[in-house]
């Protein structure tokens, strides 16, 4: 969110589809509600969806069957007790994969721009002669941020994690409501509605239109299937990646939730805060360009450093002082979002492979697979920067795509089978059916 709430609503703003095709002229006040339907699409609801399908899945196979809490758990309907074998195994290794390369990708975003808030603060050496993180930067960055993670991961989610958690909820609403109170306030609230309206009425046509190229480099069919690859593509392939990592996390926070209230809150609020954050700091940032007299200050700095531009061309007027502690404030923000990210998805590849054990017993395998994550992230970003991560998470995320169609089918055949038995007067969740000799189906559900 620190990255892309300021830097989507920019870029798009600049082009997107409609300009590309001469409908709209980018950096223009006819633009505006273009960039915000692309960026609704990209974090909306779409996004939360794969997170949902995913937890749902796992919290109803672990609270009402009472299965461990791992990804095979939930094809249990449709291979039963195959999935104690090889196939189970290919299952979870296949979302290990997605998670690492999902949270790598988040990662590779983070250290860019930790890096750019740090050097804003005045740490110098961290960066090479374009400004861009060096290697030195990268390796520190990450020693840092996967150092304190493994560190928070060992102390559990109800000391470490809820810590650092609760840290980043506090800044996130300070830093959120500068922006509303000090940013453009009306012009957010105006992004905000209109855009979600421009989203909702083009989201049908947007989740299934392709855009195909016709192979000439420069044509406009060229140009928007290139533009495609680079943004909706890219961010579907991401967050299928993810849905693991959030899916588990959703799943455990669940217990005794409806269907109802679990979409409610895993897919719909969620969304919301997202839209909220594009309208007012990404409104701020386009404003300010668009005739706040920026003149390019955010345009042209690099996505992670946005932010840091904005912030600072708000407030250096007022007070260098001022505007340094913001900068450290974000800086801090985006170390919590950084290490509760990395720390969570330890905690979530760990329970995967341990069966759902969490137990002392694994605090060995935190260690490793922290030193795994960071090692893997320190090694793409080395060799081909975000680039490198970003190729080997769409490749991750595409067998995980399979695995959530199927988690999806399954789901739906479970519920069915759970209103088949409670119209027979059959017990239909763990606690009750313990003890019982048969449910009345099938074999496998």
């Amino acid at each position: 969110m620190l990255t892309w709430a300021v830097a989507e609503p920019v870029a798009h703003f600049g082009s997107n589809p409609e300009t590309i095709q001469g409908l709209t002229i980018g950096g223009t006040a006819d633009n505006i509600r273009m960039a915000y339907k692309w960026s609704f699409l990209h974090w909306g609801f779409g996004a939360w969806a794969c997170f949902a399908i995913a937890g749902l899945s796992l919290a109803f196979f672990s609270h009402r069957r009472g299965l461990p809490l791992t990804i095979r758990s939930g094809l249990t309907p449709l291979f039963g007790a195959a999935l104690a074998g090889t196939l189970g195994t290919v299952i979870d290794i296949v979302a290990v994969v997605a998670t690492i390369l999902g949270v790598a990708q988040t990662l590779g975003f983070g250290v860019d721009q930790f890096v750019a808030g740090l050097t804003r603060i005045g740490v110098g050496g961290l960066t090479d002669a374009e400004g861009a993180a060096s290697t030195f930067g990268t390796i520190v960055a990450l020693v840092v941020i996967m150092g304190a993670s493994t560190l928070s991961a060992l102390s559990g989610i109800g000391k470490g994690i809820k810590w650092l958690s609760n840290i980043n909820m506090v800044l996130s609403i300070i830093l959120l409501g500068f922006f509303i109170i000090f940013g453009v306030t009306w012009f957010g609230f105006n992004a905000m509605f209109i855009g979600i309206w421009d989203y909702l009425i083009a989201l049908p046509q947007l989740s299934f239109n392709v855009f195909r190229s016709d192979g000439v480099d420069g044509s406009v069919a060229f140009k928007l299937a290139q533009w495609q690859g680079w943004w909706p593509v890219f961010y579907w392939a991401w967050w299928i990646a993810f849905a693991p990592f959030v899916g588990l996390f959703l799943a455990r926070i669940s217990r005794g939730r409806t269907i109802r209230e679990f979409v409610l809150g895993a897919m719909i609020v969620p969304a919301l805060m997202c839209f909220v954050w594009f309208a007012w700091a990404g409104g701020t940032a386009v404003v300010l360009e668009l005739n706040g007299g920026a003149n390019g200050v955010i345009f042209d700095a690099a996505n992670g450093d946005k932010i840091f531009a904005m912030t600072a061309f708000m407030l250096e007027p007022i007070s260098q002082v001022l505007s340094w502690a913001m900068a450290v404030m974000i800086v801090v923000l985006l170390m919590t979002f950084l290490v509760t990210s990395a720390d969570s998805a330890v905690l979530i590849v760990n329970t995967i492979n341990a069966a759902g054990d969490e137990g002392p017993k694994a605090h060995p395998h935190i260690l490793f697979w922290g030193a795994a994550l960071g090692l893997v992230v320190t090694g793409l970003l080395i060799s081909g920067g975000t680039g490198a991560i970003q190729t080997a998470m769409v490749i991750g995320a595409l067998p995980f795509s399979l695995v959530m169609v199927l988690m999806a089918i399954s789901l739906i055949k479970a519920v069915y089978n759970d209103g088949r038995r409670e119209a027979a007067g059959v017990p239909s969740i763990h606690s009750e059916i313990e003890g019982a000799t048969s449910n009345g189906l099938p074999a496998g559900e």
